[in-house]
């Protein structure tokens, strides 16, 4: 399962937030058992609002439904995987040898 996104952890806590706050004003409730209620309701809402955002259509690796190719070029991944410090012709002539 990959790692959530930055704007799915930030949707997810907002819809959290911003659900609970509302259901406990809409529902003037005070009995511990309703502010349980209204807090699982909340997690469970947070929850699907942060796995449905989608990701990004350009994410590196990723491959495309129709063809099944990765989305990024092969020299734009290997420019991706180069080792810190080292200049991309020195990488490439590596490679050929």
């Amino acid at each position: 399962m990959p790692r959530p996104t930055v704007a799915q952890l930030a949707y997810g806590s907002c819809t959290v937030v911003l659900s609970t706050v509302a259901m406990l004003a809409l529902s003037q409730t005070e009995s511990g058992l309703g502010v349980a209620v209204i807090a699982l309701a909340a997690l469970a809402l947070g929850l699907l609002v942060a796995m449905t955002v989608p990701l990004p259509k350009s994410w590196p690796g990723r491959s495309t439904a129709a063809t099944g190719q990765p989305a990024a070029e092969p020299a734009r991944l290997a420019e991706l995987r180069r080792p810190v410090g080292a200049s991309a012709e020195s990488v490439r002539g590596r490679a050929a040898s």
